[in-house]
């Protein structure tokens, strides 16, 4: 075991019709069906579509990062 630790981010888009936090989330859920060791993110954007007068389509861009397994 090293005594120090090495991440790397990436950076991904999730979207939700129903708000932010759905969006994030599932960028989140669909991130950690590929990438292990997650450890954090950071919403970079947000945008969304109106309809109607309202909200209807809320998108985030976010940067996740997650340890080097190795390190």
């Amino acid at each position: 075991m090293s005594d120090h630790h090495t991440y790397k981010k990436v950076e991904l888009v999730g979207s939700s019709t129903s708000s932010i936090e759905d969006a994030i989330n599932n960028a989140i859920a669909e991130a950690n069906k590929t990438i292990r060791n997650l450890e954090w993110f950071e919403v970079t954007e947000t945008r969304g579509h109106i309809k109607d007068g309202k909200a209807a389509h809320f998108q985030v861009t976010l940067k996740v990062g997650f340890k080097i397994a190795s390190s």
